[in-house]
Formats: structure tokens, C-alpha cells, sequence
């Protein structure tokens, strides 16, 4: 599976390691991703979700629920 949230999409960056030289060599720049078991009270059972720590903050303020239905609307989610 690749390192990708599933609520929000952000995947890897690309960019350059620049040393005090100023030489530049390619890097990737890697979401910062957690696996994370959600309860979800409507369908009454719980999910296991790779998600950005973003998206943890994001959950926390707005509730799994409501998260969850703008990442099917927007298309993250086809659970």
C-alpha cells in the first residue's frame, strides 16, 4: 500500500537535499502518516484508517463523521 492518507490525499513530495556547497541531489519528501482505529457510533462498528497527522487534528475538531463525509465527497474514501 503506498504512503498515501486516505481522508485527505496527501501523498510524497519531491524536492533536493542542498548541502552547504550548494550541490543538489533529489529527495522525497514523505507524508507523515499513522494508522489509526476510528469508532464510528452511525454504522455502529470500527475502521482502521492510514491517515495524515493533519488529518488526526482535523478529525479531533470537526469528529470522524463529519471527515468522513467530506473524504467521500470528495472522493478519498469508497469505503
Amino acid at each position: 500500500m503506498s504512503r498515501v492518507c486516505e481522508l485527505t490525499g496527501k501523498k510524497a513530495m519531491v524536492g533536493n537535499n542542498v548541502s552547504h556547497a550548494m550541490n543538489k541531489t533529489k529527495r522525497k519528501f514523505d507524508a507523515n502518516l499513522v494508522k489509526k482505529r476510528f469508532y464510528i457510533p452511525e454504522e455502529d462498528k470500527w475502521i482502521t484508517l492510514k491517515i495524515s497527522t493533519s488529518a488526526l487534528k482535523t478529525i479531533n475538531k470537526k469528529g470522524i463523521s463529519a471527515v468522513i463525509k467530506e473524504a467521500r465527497a470528495n472522493g478519498f474514501l469508497t469505503k
